[in-house]
């Protein structure tokens, strides 16, 4: 574990965003592979350490990822990541997961999707922030809301979950209008 006050990049209310620690490479493991978390996640195949760094690896040009550190207890509860960054276009996927349960419902999630999309658009220069979510995934739609992003596409019977095809909805906040809510 580091040292979470001296690693700080991006400070929050209750949390604070980290960078990526490859240290903790096996906590994240632990979260992709939970049934409870992955759920929605898109993650269906079962993921190793060495996979998921070689992945990271990887794709280093076109992610940052961070740490969702729970500032009242001092330990990671999840990630936050702005992934398939198009720099040419100026666009990124934002991607959040609290990966312990106990800590959902409290809009730890929403925290750090505020604190992610304010980075990408006033320290990246991002013009769109995008992401997908699973239609029953209802705490992360709520989430996109919250956060000011609106639904542009419904993809409809796009995913197989649980045995039925779900929609897709693919939200999106541009950087004029987050500036506008930020103000």
């Amino acid at each position: 574990m580091v040292d979470s006050e001296m690693s700080v990049f991006i400070k929050g209310e209750s949390i604070n965003l980290l960078p990526f620690n490859l240290d903790n490479i096996k906590l994240y493991i632990k979260w992709e592979n939970n049934p409870k978390v992955r759920k929605y996640s898109r993650n269906i195949f079962p993921i190793t350490a060495a996979e998921k760094k070689r992945i990271l690896e990887s794709e280093s040009k076109k992610r940052i990822i961070f740490e969702i550190w729970y500032k009242n207890e001092k330990k990671p509860i999840g990630f936050a990541e702005l992934n398939d960054i198009n720099w040419n276009n100026r666009r990124a996927e934002i991607g959040l997961l609290i990966g312990e349960p106990e800590y959902w419902n409290r809009n730890l999630g929403t925290e750090a999707g505020k604190l992610l999309i304010d980075y990408g658009f006033k320290e990246l220069n991002f013009y769109k922030i995008f992401t997908a979510i699973f239609s029953p995934n209802v705490g992360s739609w709520r989430c996109a809301e919250k956060i000011g992003m609106t639904r542009e596409a419904t993809l409809k019977n796009h995913a197989y979950i649980d045995g039925e095809y779900v929609d897709d909805y693919r939200y999106c906040i541009f950087k004029e209008e987050w500036l506008k809510k930020t103000k």
